[in-house]
Protein backbone atom coordinates (compact mmCIF):
# COMPACT_ATOMS: atom_id res chain seq x y z
CA UNK A 1 0.00 0.00 0.00
CA UNK A 2 3.19 2.04 0.90
CA UNK A 3 4.02 1.92 -2.78
CA UNK A 4 0.43 2.69 -4.54
CA UNK A 5 -0.18 5.76 -2.08
CA UNK A 6 2.98 6.83 -3.18
CA UNK A 7 2.12 6.59 -6.74
CA UNK A 8 -1.23 7.71 -6.23
CA UNK A 9 0.35 10.98 -4.51
CA UNK A 10 3.37 11.30 -8.08
CA UNK A 11 -0.02 10.97 -10.24
CA UNK A 12 -1.70 14.01 -8.56
CA UNK A 13 0.82 16.54 -9.54
CA UNK A 14 -0.96 17.69 -13.01
CA UNK A 15 -4.23 18.10 -10.70
CA UNK A 16 -5.59 21.66 -10.58
CA UNK A 17 -6.07 20.27 -6.99
CA UNK A 18 -2.77 18.50 -6.35
CA UNK A 19 -1.86 19.76 -3.33
CA UNK A 20 -4.37 18.21 -1.34
CA UNK A 21 -4.95 15.07 -2.92
CA UNK A 22 -0.70 14.68 -2.60
CA UNK A 23 -1.85 15.49 1.01
CA UNK A 24 -3.45 12.34 1.64
CA UNK A 25 -1.90 9.70 -0.65
CA UNK A 26 0.93 11.18 1.19
CA UNK A 27 -0.10 10.71 4.16
CA UNK A 28 -1.22 7.21 3.12
CA UNK A 29 2.15 6.54 1.91
CA UNK A 30 3.76 7.74 5.50
CA UNK A 31 1.17 5.25 7.97
CA UNK A 32 2.12 2.54 5.43
CA UNK A 33 5.37 3.01 6.14
CA UNK A 34 5.13 3.36 9.50
CA UNK A 35 3.39 0.01 9.87
CA UNK A 36 6.22 -1.52 7.70
CA UNK A 37 7.91 -1.04 10.78
CA UNK A 38 4.52 -1.94 13.35
CA UNK A 39 5.31 1.67 14.20
CA UNK A 40 1.82 3.14 14.14
CA UNK A 41 0.13 5.11 16.47
CA UNK A 42 -3.42 4.27 16.57
CA UNK A 43 -4.59 7.69 16.28
CA UNK A 44 -3.16 8.68 13.37
CA UNK A 45 -4.80 6.33 11.30
CA UNK A 46 -8.12 6.75 12.78
CA UNK A 47 -7.36 10.43 11.85
CA UNK A 48 -6.83 9.85 8.47
CA UNK A 49 -8.99 7.52 8.23
CA UNK A 50 -11.91 9.57 9.90
CA UNK A 51 -11.12 12.45 6.79
CA UNK A 52 -10.98 10.16 4.37
CA UNK A 53 -14.41 8.75 5.16
CA UNK A 54 -16.07 12.04 5.74
CA UNK A 55 -14.35 13.49 2.28
CA UNK A 56 -15.49 10.62 0.07
CA UNK A 57 -19.17 11.14 1.66
CA UNK A 58 -19.07 14.77 0.58
CA UNK A 59 -18.59 13.39 -2.65
CA UNK A 60 -20.30 10.14 -2.56
CA UNK A 61 -23.90 12.04 -2.89
CA UNK A 62 -22.95 13.39 -7.06
CA UNK A 63 -20.77 10.65 -7.76
CA UNK A 64 -23.23 7.41 -6.77
CA UNK A 65 -24.38 6.96 -9.95
CA UNK A 66 -21.53 6.28 -12.67
CA UNK A 67 -21.10 2.78 -13.84
CA UNK A 68 -17.59 1.05 -12.61
CA UNK A 69 -17.11 0.90 -16.20
CA UNK A 70 -16.67 4.62 -16.74
CA UNK A 71 -14.16 4.48 -14.00
CA UNK A 72 -11.50 2.62 -16.51
CA UNK A 73 -13.12 3.99 -19.58
CA UNK A 74 -10.41 6.61 -20.37
CA UNK A 75 -7.58 7.90 -18.70
CA UNK A 76 -8.51 11.34 -19.64
CA UNK A 77 -10.86 13.57 -17.19
CA UNK A 78 -13.70 14.62 -19.93
CA UNK A 79 -16.22 14.25 -16.83
CA UNK A 80 -16.45 15.89 -13.96
CA UNK A 81 -19.00 13.16 -12.24
CA UNK A 82 -16.43 10.23 -13.56
CA UNK A 83 -13.19 12.31 -12.11
CA UNK A 84 -15.64 12.66 -8.35
CA UNK A 85 -16.25 8.59 -8.86
CA UNK A 86 -12.72 8.57 -9.17
CA UNK A 87 -11.74 10.47 -5.92
CA UNK A 88 -14.41 9.10 -4.00
CA UNK A 89 -13.01 5.73 -4.68
CA UNK A 90 -9.77 6.64 -3.68
CA UNK A 91 -10.56 8.19 -0.79
CA UNK A 92 -12.49 4.46 0.21
CA UNK A 93 -9.41 2.93 -0.06
CA UNK A 94 -7.64 5.14 2.03
CA UNK A 95 -10.29 4.54 4.75
CA UNK A 96 -10.31 0.99 4.32
CA UNK A 97 -6.46 0.77 4.65
CA UNK A 98 -6.44 2.81 7.60
CA UNK A 99 -9.17 0.64 9.72
CA UNK A 100 -7.22 -2.33 8.58
CA UNK A 101 -3.56 -0.05 9.66
CA UNK A 102 -5.53 1.53 13.54
CA UNK A 103 -6.84 -2.71 13.82
CA UNK A 104 -3.27 -4.33 13.48
CA UNK A 105 -1.95 -1.29 15.64
CA UNK A 106 -4.70 -1.70 18.23
CA UNK A 107 -4.25 -5.46 18.65
CA UNK A 108 -0.31 -4.91 18.76
CA UNK A 109 -0.94 -2.52 21.64
CA UNK A 110 -3.35 -4.52 23.57
CA UNK A 111 -0.67 -7.42 23.65
CA UNK A 112 2.21 -5.76 24.50
CA UNK A 113 0.49 -4.22 27.45
CA UNK A 114 -1.50 -7.11 28.81
CA UNK A 115 0.56 -9.25 31.38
Amino acid sequence: MLVLFAFSAYLQFNDPDALVWVAIYGAGAMISGLEIRRSTPVWLAVVLGLIAVVWALTIARRAHDVPIGALFAEWEMKDLHVEEAREMYGLSIVAVWMIAVAAASWRRAKRTSSP
